[in-house]
């Protein structure tokens, strides 16, 4: 079925871009306040190593697990309803959410247990927003424009990860500031907070409650389907068969199933990475900060930003140039390779701008990579088949993050934090390099794109 795109389409791209990238800032200003949180407040003591490190763990749990074991029924779901409406719903219910851990907060009754079901239910709600959104834009962008609005995807995460870590740490402080004086008649009121945690949760409540009203007000198209009308002596086709028809696609497919193995390994190695971060800078580079006379949450609000200034730059740079237009597929394994390299150095790393750098490198390359990636994808499955393969997809990709997060709390917790990164990077660039000789992977491109009626006889 040929799709054209609305005249308006790249327009309403734009509307919408905007306003989920402030959505993001919320949500990474909420992350890196809560990872605080638990490292600075509820388990601040060196002794507490273990437990900081088993907790980090249970909240990376929380938000893996349902991200990637709900991807497949979120992305069966969006191919059978409105993608908008499916947005808009999340952004209100995780608008939701975000208020009740600022009431918490504000009220110093969160405990982990709670914070952990809250973002498990974050997550679960994220799972469907994200198989909407993925495959909302390309139904509003021309072809010739795809990569660079993946590339604009990417940018908005990179700032979000340079204006969120160092914001975050500014809010988080002003209670303190309040109670020295500063701030005239609101003093009082922010005096009376442990810390601006929860002001920080209630941006993110406001981020969310903003996309939704956006959304309210545009159109975005839906692909019809003419396999779903019942036929005569056959049930309705079911959300399962749907969820069977995603992954079949995939696996008739090599080439498409090594880009996903080589995803799978970086997303493993990564996730490890973004656990680990907080007792890195908290212990590994506890010498190097105390010469910079930088505290824990300064040094991450630091290495946050300078990570994001990373992200930033290579999404400009993937946005401009538009990526490569064939051969894609190394415009995905030779910045894959620069990042491993540079999370081995991240890992090995006793000096705070080594590290600093090396997260830079990390953070430049993604976007590149993710763009290629995501364009190859895009022109390779059927628009009507992309919420079910992308979904399933991203079970494959993601469901090593849980035990990357899982090892890496429990080893971070009694070995060297960033040795266990810094063995990860090095096994994660030995693979990368060998896929740069899988001569099924390399020729990905060549296969012709499928149809909806070729993929369904295959």
């Amino acid at each position: 079925m040929t799709h054209a795109t609305p005249a308006n389409g790249w327009r309403t791209f734009l509307i919408v871009w905007v306003t989920q990238s402030v959505s993001m800032i919320g949500s990474t200003l909420t992350f890196f306040a809560l990872t605080i949180w638990l490292t600075q407040r509820l388990y601040p003591l060196p002794e507490q190593k273990a437990e900081l490190g088993f907790a980090l763990s249970a909240v990376g749990l929380a938000f893996g697990l349902p991200t990637v074991f709900l991807a497949p029924i979120a992305g069966a779901f969006v191919d059978r309803y409105d993608r908008r409406r499916t947005m808009l719903v999340a952004d209100l219910f995780q608008a939701l959410i975000a208020l009740v851990i600022t009431v918490l907060v504000a009220t110093d009754s969160l405990t982990l247990w709670i914070l952990v079901l809250l973002i498990a239910l974050v997550s679960a709600s994220g799972a469907f927003h994200s198989a909407a959104f993925d495959t909302s834009y390309v139904m509003l962008v021309p072809a010739a424009k795809l990569s660079r609005a993946n590339g604009m995807m990417q940018t908005s995460w990179s700032f979000a990860g340079i204006v969120a870590p160092m914001l975050a740490a500014a809010m988080i402080t002003l209670p303190g500031l309040a109670r020295e004086g500063y701030f005239g008649t609101l003093a009082p009121l922010l005096g009376r907070m442990s810390d601006g945690t929860a002001l920080v949760t209630g941006v993110d409540a406001f981020t969310f409650a903003l996309a939704a009203l956006v959304l309210a007000f545009v159109h975005i198209p839906s692909p019809e389907r003419a396999d779903l009308a019942p036929t005569a002596g056959m049930p309705k086709k079911s959300l399962w068969a749907d969820v069977k028809e995603g992954a079949a696609f995939i696996l008739r497919r090599p080439a498409l199933l090594w880009l996903l193995a080589s995803f799978t390994m970086a997303n493993f190695a990564l996730a490890a990475m973004n656990v680990l971060m907080p007792m890195v800078v908290k212990f590994n580079l506890e010498g190097s900060r105390a010469a910079l006379d930088l505290s824990v949450d300064q040094a991450m609000g630091q290495l946050g930003s300078i990570a994001g200034v990373g992200g930033l730059v290579g999404g400009v740079l993937i946005s401009a140039w538009g990526g490569l237009k064939s051969r894609r597929v190394l415009g995905v394994l030779v910045p894959m390779l620069l990042t491993a390299g540079s999370l081995a150095v991240y890992g090995f790393s006793p000096a705070f701008y080594l590290t600093a750098g090396a997260a830079f490198l990390i953070q430049l390359t993604m976007p590149i990579t993710n763009a290629h990636s995501q364009t190859i994808w895009q022109t390779k499955t059927p628009r009507e088949m992309q919420g079910r393969v992308f979904s399933v997809r991203r079970l494959i990709a993601w469901v090593s993050n849980p035990l990357a997060t899982t090892l890496a709390g429990l080893l971070g917790g009694y070995l060297n934090p960033g040795a266990v990164i810094g063995t990860l990077g090095t096994v994660f660039a030995a693979f990368t390099f060998a896929q740069l000789f899988n001569r099924s992977l390399i020729r990905v491109e060549e296969e012709p794109p499928a149809t909806a009626a070729t993929a369904a006889i295959q």
